[in-house]
């Protein structure tokens, strides 16, 4: 296999994991993960996002999230944004990177962001020039990338139109989301391949939920073809309310254990990481979609073999 020695991951859980929860967590709480996300070696977190707090309660403490974190040296956090208000906010509690998002999904767009794929795209421009007044980078995101419940698979050239669309406001940078867990190890080869053809100044990151288990293998698929940034959630928390079924991201400690025994570097340590999706766990109180947390690390099956005794005569 032709992978890459290193990867960077994004921990999108504070995010995209925790604005599904019933349980909403407190401020301090989600403190408490950012600090062990931090310690476990992650240096990219998606604090949260700065969107309607009566839509999204849960994300309501985003501002002081960023306010009591924001600064941290080494690190970048990002919040998701759904206009320019949302840029506001986050130039107003220190955010240094915003992201956009559109779905390549007419009718996700509509039921997530009330409006086209087209009307979100005319809309980059002056998000774009808000945040760049306050010195925020910005990032683009495009959800239903591989597949929709409505339209199955999503035509290449409409994602490359979107991506394109990106380029012409000045995002370089934008993330590949398959919010329906229908893509397969194939097409994100295809896709990656084309993005990077076509783009090769984008940085290309993907976002891979895990509703059918094919999450890992996609991003093996996506390494093949080149792909060095992925999104990850603790514990395998989220979804998305208007996927049928769907499922959260693909858990971060089964990536950074994953990677790790097959050699690629992610700067995360797995027993860290592990801890620290232990600790979510206790937080949000159930169960959820990690293998590690139900079986472990592989190197904690292993035991000192008994010393050979002889039996007596």
């Amino acid at each position: 296999m032709q992978l890459p020695k290193k990867v960077i991951l994004c921990e999108v859980g504070l995010r995209d994991g925790l604005q599904n929860e019933k349980t909403h967590l407190t401020t301090a709480q989600k403190g408490s993960v950012v600090r062990q996300v931090m310690e476990a070696g992650c240096r990219v977190v998606e604090l949260g996002s700065f969107v309607s707090q009566k839509a999204v309660p849960q994300m309501a403490d985003t501002d002081a999230l960023f306010t009591q974190y924001g600064g941290a040296p080494g690190m970048e956090f990002r919040a998701l944004v759904a206009n320019q208000k949302g840029v506001e906010r986050a130039a107003a509690c220190g955010c240094r990177k915003v992201k956009l998002n559109v779905s390549a999904s007419r009718a996700h767009n509509l039921a997530n962001l009330n409006m086209t794929p087209e009307e979100s795209v005319n809309r980059f421009a002056d998000c774009c020039a808000i945040a760049k007044d306050h010195r925020i980078a910005v990032s683009g995101s495009i959800s239903m990338a591989f597949g929709s419940p409505w339209e199955t698979r999503i035509p290449l050239d409409d994602v490359l139109r979107i991506a394109e669309a990106y380029l012409r406001v000045g995002v370089k940078e934008v993330s590949l989301s398959d919010t329906s867990g229908m893509a397969v190890p194939s097409l994100v080869y295809e896709y990656c391949l084309a993005g990077e053809k076509a783009f090769p100044e984008t940085v290309w990151w993907f976002h891979f939920h895990n509703s059918r288990g094919a999450a890992m293998a996609n991003i093996l698929a996506a390494m093949e073809a080149g792909a060095t940034r992925f999104d990850t959630s603790l514990c395998g928390l989220g979804g998305c309310p208007f996927v049928p079924g769907a499922a959260g991201n693909i858990a971060t400690e089964d990536v950074v254990h994953m990677l790790g025994g097959m050699g690629v570097d992610t700067g995360m340590d797995v027993d860290r990481t592990l801890e620290a999706a232990r600790a979510l766990r206790v937080l949000v109180a159930h169960d959820t979609d990690s293998y590690l947390l139900r079986a472990g690390c592989s190197k904690d099956l292993i035991r000192e073999l008994p010393v050979k005794q002889t039996l007596p005569k």
